[in-house]
């Protein structure tokens, strides 16, 4: 089963930061993990990827701001969010592909920034 945990709450200032989690319970063969978000209105975008523990790929508008990262021996993987604005406010939500392409999806964790 996958699962997804935000730690340091949901509701954070506009500047300040939060810590997303995301781990899968049974055992993969893991190509790529990413972070993808949903906005209210919006359809889901892609926010950051890491490919073979290395290859990392962020969307525009979170370059610079976020950090993701992985610990392959628990496949977890993290987001670190700093410097949040209001626009970062969606339903986030972890994505593993394993190397025969099958893709998971883990439940989603509603981080909302406020002005």
């Amino acid at each position: 089963r996958f699962s997804c945990r935000a730690s340091g709450g949901g509701l954070v200032q506009a500047g300040g930061s939060l810590r997303l989690s995301c781990s899968a319970s049974g055992s993969f063969v893991i190509d790529t993990l990413g972070w993808y978000r949903q906005a209210p209105g919006k359809q889901r975008e892609l926010v950051a990827t890491i490919r073979r523990g290395k290859i990392t790929n962020y969307a525009d508008s979170v370059k610079g701001r976020f950090t993701i990262s992985t610990e392959n021996t628990a496949n977890a993987v993290y987001l670190q969010m700093n410097s949040l604005k209001p626009e970062d406010t969606a339903v986030y939500y972890c994505n593993l592909e394993d190397v025969y392409s099958m893709e998971y999806w883990g439940q989603g964790t509603l981080v909302t920034v406020s002005s």
